[in-house]
């Protein structure tokens, strides 16, 4: 590493573009395909903040995946899973979902409210060619399951995979080694992570405006993160929050057909032809 680089910079920064999805669920699709390649191994990032009930009530009504993992991370409100082998989980505030989709199933989020605030993130993650048809699984993590610490400074940090500061987080997967932070900094807050520079990692800013290395990150933004030193060091004047997101890349090709990421078009068309031939509904699901 040069000595002179003491901490990782801002390459980028992603506004995303509004969209919405499922059955009509407003949101802001941060992480987009061009994206893909430069934070392998993450392949989306969908970022919600709805007030409106008729902007998130159709929720995310049964749907295919195969060959990646999604995690869902809520700030507020309720989502209920249901998946094609009968299982169920309710989402709440504070609350993660990872879910590995392996070699198919069918599942779907939908919001167990009328009214009031629905916010979170979903974020999908790779899974190495090896591992693209394991079995599926999915692990429900109450808000209160998820490790958390609180610096000198007041800022608090949830660790919803992997480890910071000693703390070990939530989830641990190998072969991506991901990093899932919450970090709600006070201002003047300050937050240093170490990253191996072979992980790609990037910020997204969801209350206030962070400053990395001398860039502001305003709220709503994602910070694409340089590769150049083994940390990143966050602060703030005024009270901020973000999730920092790191991961070892696949460096794998990457062929995605909707709800689907394979290796290959030919994995892809297998794909569909097992989602037709109704292989997805006989797959079991582990739950934790």
């Amino acid at each position: 590493m040069d000595a002179t680089v003491e901490t990782r910079r801002v390459e980028r920064l992603v506004r995303g573009r509004a969209t919405s999805d499922g059955a009509g669920v407003k949101l802001t699709r941060v992480l987009t395909h061009d994206l893909q390649h430069r934070l392998d191994p993450f392949l989306m990032l969908d970022s919600f903040r709805n007030e409106n009930p008729d902007d998130y009530m159709g929720g995310f009504p049964d749907h295919p995946h195969r060959g990646f993992e999604t995690v869902t991370y809520m700030l507020a409100g309720r989502m209920r899973h249901h998946d094609s082998a009968g299982n169920s989980g309710l989402l709440g505030p504070g609350g993660a979902q990872w879910m590995t989709a392996g070699s198919g199933l069918i599942h779907s989020e939908l919001p167990e409210q009328e009214e009031g605030l629905m916010e979170g993130f979903q974020l999908w993650l790779n899974l190495p060619s090896h591992q693209k048809m394991s079995a599926p699984h999915y692990k429900d993590i109450p808000s209160d399951a998820i490790p958390e610490f609180v610096q000198d400074d007041g800022t608090k940090v949830r660790v919803i995979a992997g480890s910071s500061h000693g703390v070990q987080g939530a989830i641990s997967r190998p072969d991506t080694e991901p990093l899932y932070l919450d970090v709600h900094l006070p201002a003047g807050g300050r937050f240093e992570q170490t990253l191996p520079t072979s992980h790609n990692a990037f910020i997204y800013v969801y209350r206030g405006n962070a400053d990395v290395s001398g860039s502001v990150v305003p709220e709503r933004t994602m910070g694409i993160l340089s590769n150049e030193s083994d940390s990143v060091t966050i602060s703030a004047t005024e009270p901020t929050r973000l999730i920092l997101v790191a991961g070892k890349p696949l460096k794998e090709p990457i062929a995605q057909y909707g709800p689907f990421v394979m290796n290959t078009q030919d994995q892809i068309e297998q794909t569909l032809r097992d989602y037709r031939d109704g292989l997805f509904e006989a797959n079991a699901v582990r739950k934790d």
